[in-house]
């Protein structure tokens, strides 16, 4: 009798062809020694998924895929859970298996600290491994909460543009597959899913978008609503790399660099409309100083090029603005 193997379940294909895509999309080289890529693992349900899913087309590529477990230390029991977690990937064939223990510092709150301290372990252990690329498991549903929660900072376009598909050595294959679809797939591959109280505590903001603010409007405006959120990341994404693009076509004509900073020729500046102005204002002090203005920031620095009466230099974090010889003047804080 021919072994008639069951049917694939279509929530574990669509996290499989969701990887497959991603890995193509990069196309990672296999190295003589280390791990290829890595899954960032946290033994929630999304992650899972995801490390199972990148298993097994790693190794139809003949890719070696590892794993990363980042401890925050942050509830009782989390060195118990990071080892849970480790084991599991263990299990799904995914080497090597790192476990990174952070402490999470208090600047930004509790949600920024965590998140900083993660994204520094697993960029430490991307090089400790030799890998390429370390894969996240945001889903589209985590995509949609990004956009709500930018839009409640009223940063402009820029805070709507969610989460980029790939963004430097970070692959996130899953932002167009629902959490559900990640349940499910745990579900039929026998994986055991540890639920993080985080993720319905109140405390944090994206707790409550996930819990009350998107079933709102999901029961008020009707199904879709995640999906749309997700697709305007998408559009205001695209609107932000064609800005991007006109903005380094020029910027080393307008810019010049000054005493502890860096300056802008106010007639350039005046000379563009307003979306462009402020963009290459937030663009300049990003790329010189790290630091991302707030609309309202924004403005008030544009404000010296389009409504000046010789007002005093404007505190920004980590910088200041000034006006001073047809120039706009960032000087480090």
């Amino acid at each position: 009798m021919n072994d008639v193997r069951p049917p694939l379940h279509p929530s574990v294909a669509a996290v499989r062809k969701a990887v497959r895509d991603a890995i193509a999309s990069v196309r990672p080289v296999a190295a003589p020694s280390g791990a290829d890529l890595l899954v960032a693992l946290s033994g929630g349900a999304d992650s899972l998924a995801l490390a199972a899913a990148t298993a097994f087309e790693a190794a139809k590529l003949g890719l070696r895929a590892g794993a990363v477990i980042v401890d925050h230390g942050l509830q009782l029991g989390s060195d118990d859970v990071a080892a849970d977690a480790a084991e599991q990937a263990r299990s799904l064939g995914l080497d090597p298996v790192l476990v990174r223990t952070v402490t999470v510092g208090e600047q930004g709150g509790p949600e920024a600290a965590a998140r900083d301290a993660r994204y520094a372990a697993l960029e430490a252990a991307r090089v400790d491994s030799g890998a390429q690329h370390v894969l996240l498991a945001h889903t589209l549903d985590d995509q949609a909460e990004t956009v709500l929660l930018g839009l409640s900072r009223g940063s402009g376009a820029g805070s709507l543009q969610g989460m980029a598909a790939v963004s430097g050595s970070l692959l996130r294959p899953l932002l167009g597959v629902r959490r559900e679809q990640t349940h499910d797939a745990c579900e039929a591959e026998g994986l055991q899913v540890w639920q993080d109280p985080h993720n319905r505590d109140d405390a944090f903001a994206r707790a409550r978008v996930r819990e009350r603010v998107l079933p709102v409007l999901e029961a008020e405006l009707g199904p879709g609503i995640a999906e749309a959120l997700a697709r305007t990341a998408d559009a205001m994404r695209e609107d932000a790399d064609a800005f991007e693009e006109m903005i380094e076509e020029t910027i080393e004509e307008i810019v010049e660099h000054a005493e502890a900073g860096i300056s802008v020729s106010v007639a350039a500046l005046a000379a563009n409309p307003a979306a462009l102005r402020q963009r290459v204002i937030r663009y300049v002090v990003q790329s010189e100083f790290g630091v991302s203005l707030s609309r309202v920031q924004t403005i008030e620095v544009a404000r010296l090029v389009t409504d000046w009466a010789g007002q005093g230099p404007i505190d920004l974090p980590g910088c200041s603005a000034s006006r001073s010889n047809g120039r706009i003047v960032f000087t480090a804080r």
